[in-house]
């Protein structure tokens, strides 16, 4: 909207309905060589309400490796998953309030929806010290997990609380 000022948002949606109701709506578009408002009017009777559908952003499936926290990310959450799961690729699918987490088909995890960013999501049965127990499956019981650090790569910066709750979570268990 070059050359226009806008006092807020309120405004600017204002300026915006009008210059729609007077302007928009009423030239003739260069496409269908049409009005938009008439042609509105005659593809509004094959409109169906489709309220009750999901979008399609809740319904795609999302591919997800596990971390090595045994966690993986969803729009700026985190959630849990089993430990087994570590370095494994999982789907997942928003049905309704929920996170549902499979691993080749079946489901191995579910969670509420986190609202917010930087949220974190643990079920305690997914495996407080996952890490250790992950270590001495890759490298058997008596190898060092400092030896088996791969420094080609990158680390996940993550915020130091999520340590403290999953280090709450251990002691719990």
């Amino acid at each position: 909207m070059p050359g226009r000022v806008f006092v807020d948002l309120d405004d600017f949606n204002a300026q915006l309905a009008a210059w729609q109701a007077e302007v928009a709506d009423l030239r003739i578009h260069g496409t269908t060589h049409q009005r938009p408002l008439d042609r509105f009017a005659d593809e509004a009777r094959a409109l169906v309400p489709n309220s009750g559908q999901p979008s399609f952003l809740a319904a795609m499936v999302r591919d997800r490796v596990v971390a090595d926290d045994w966690l993986i990310s969803l729009e700026a959450n985190r959630y849990s998953v089993p430990y087994a799961l570590i370095g494994k690729t999982v789907q997942v699918v928003r049905e309704g309030g929920a996170w549902v987490i499979r691993y080749r088909g079946a489901v191995v995890a579910e969670h509420t929806v986190l609202a917010g960013k930087a949220g974190l999501s643990v079920r305690p049965e997914h495996g407080p010290g996952a890490a250790a127990r992950n270590a001495r499956q890759r490298f058997g019981a008596d190898a060092s997990p400092i030896r088996a650090i791969d420094t080609t790569r990158e680390v996940e910066v993550r915020d130091l609380a999520v340590y403290e709750q999953l280090a709450e979570l251990a002691e719990a268990a």
